[in-house]
């Protein structure tokens, strides 16, 4: 009598998953929190009278500067400290350096520039670290087979929350001042803190790969970039995304400009233009691991970006009225695919990299993709005035659209799924 195969068992679902429903929980607040930030804390430079410099300066310091100054040795750090503990500290130094600023309006002081530049700079730098260590952790959090859907759980809500932040953010100003308003991230980051203490799971006391002697803190640095480089998946994956990132920062330094000059927008038309831009990514979240699992989970990162990008060149062609909705198609399809692929990408860079330098590889690939964001934002500021912004958008929709070239060419385009990590994380492509 032949033998019966068993059906393998399905993936128990996340939310089961006590550990991780904390950590996604308390991520879920303080991305909200912190999207209430990216609209209230210029707000309060624009209210104290601050030039343009000054608040577009606020952006550098907290985005631009951290990423190219810290990422290498945040990741150095987080593959020497316990992951958690990390995280725990820097949303506790975020949440005291965000308070500072309702603190000093509810005493009656008046915030100073130089207060708002300090505590950007000081949350941007945290954020570098607790992002690191964050993606770092998930994989002890979790086995391989259950990291495409964790990101993607992950991804949906930090792209729901950068949706509607902005908005509750508005809200809380008109209701407590803008000064004050900026105490809900602050709050945001203590329930984070707490989400995090009560996680259960501990990582081991010696990592694998940790017997080895250790190395210079500089050389440890240039480990993590070594791995990316002699990766053949990793160094396309970091080169296609750069090349989105680049593309993005183009678009998005003049698209305001654009629709407001050339296509001659309302504030409100804007406000549902972007909206409904930004949901994409999370509908693109939101289908990732069940795309992943028809398509396959190496395979769905470049049919992610090849097969819709024609759609990023309805962009330029949004004109006056409803026909500039097809700025939001073009735009809600570039984050969908984006959002597919990213929560793809992150998985494989997590199931391929050795325990030992998750840190180091994590924080190599985010210093090599945010990196070239200036780069992308003054190429868009200098196209608009020197060709006119429909012709920049043109440039930026081309270098979007190209994208996925980096992938078809990789050996990605040979394999179906993730290779899932074995026992020691010692799994990589060559």
């Amino acid at each position: 009598m032949p033998k019966m195969t068993s059906e393998p068992s399905p993936t128990p679902s996340l939310w089961r998953h006590r550990d991780f429903v904390l950590l996604w929980s308390g991520g879920a607040v303080s991305d909200l929190g912190s999207a209430v930030s990216t609209l209230v804390l210029p707000l309060i430079a624009v209210q104290r009278h601050a030039s343009i410099f000054q608040v577009s300066l606020l952006g550098v310091l907290g985005r631009g500067v951290p990423f190219l100054l810290l990422s290498l040795p945040a990741g150095v750090l987080v593959d020497r400290i316990d992951r958690r503990t990390l995280m725990i500290w820097s949303d506790a130094g975020r949440m005291a350096a965000l308070a500072s600023i309702p603190l000093v309006s509810l005493l009656g002081g008046t915030v100073s520039m130089w207060q708002l530049l300090l505590a950007a700079l000081v949350v941007g730098s945290l954020r570098v670290v607790f992002d690191v260590a964050d993606q770092s952790y998930l994989p002890i959090l979790l086995p391989s087979e259950s990291l495409m859907d964790a990101n993607g759980k992950l991804r949906s809500t930090e792209l729901f929350a950068d949706s509607v932040g902005p908005s509750l953010g508005a809200g809380l100003t008109g209701l407590v001042g803008a000064a004050r308003a900026i105490g809900a991230d602050s709050v945001s980051f203590a329930a984070s803190v707490a989400s995090l203490l009560l996680i259960r799971t501990r990582e081991p006391r010696q990592r694998p790969g940790t017997s080895a002697p250790r190395v210079s803190f500089r050389e440890a640095m240039t480990e993590g970039l070594r791995f990316v480089f002699q990766d053949r998946v990793l160094r396309r994956i970091a080169l296609a995304t750069a090349t989105a990132n680049t593309g993005i920062a183009l678009v998005t330094a003049i698209e305001v400009v654009f629709l407001v000059r050339s296509v001659h927008s309302s504030p409100l038309q804007i406000g549902l233009v972007l909206g409904l831009g930004t949901f994409g990514g999370v509908g693109g979240s939101l289908v990732a691991r069940r795309l992943a699992e028809r398509v396959g989970t190496a395979r769905i990162m470049w049919v992610a970006l090849v097969v819709p990008a024609p759609l990023v060149f309805l962009m330029p062609l949004a004109q006056s009225g409803w026909e500039v909705l097809t700025y939001a198609a073009g735009w809600a399809a570039f984050n969908a695919s984006g959002a597919v692929y990213n929560t793809a990408q992150i998985s494989y860079r997590q199931s391929v990299c050795p325990p030992e330098l998750r840190g180091r590889v994590n924080a190599s690939i985010r210093w090599l993709i945010f990196g070239v964001s200036p780069i992308g934002a003054l190429l868009g500021g200098a196209l608009g005035t020197w060709f006119g912004l429909r012709s920049a958008l043109w440039v930026g929709a081309s270098v979007m659209a190209l994208t996925g070239l980096w992938l078809v060419t990789s050996p990605l385009r040979g394999m179906r799924d993730i290779p899932l990590a074995d026992p020691a994380g010692s799994n990589r492509s060559d």
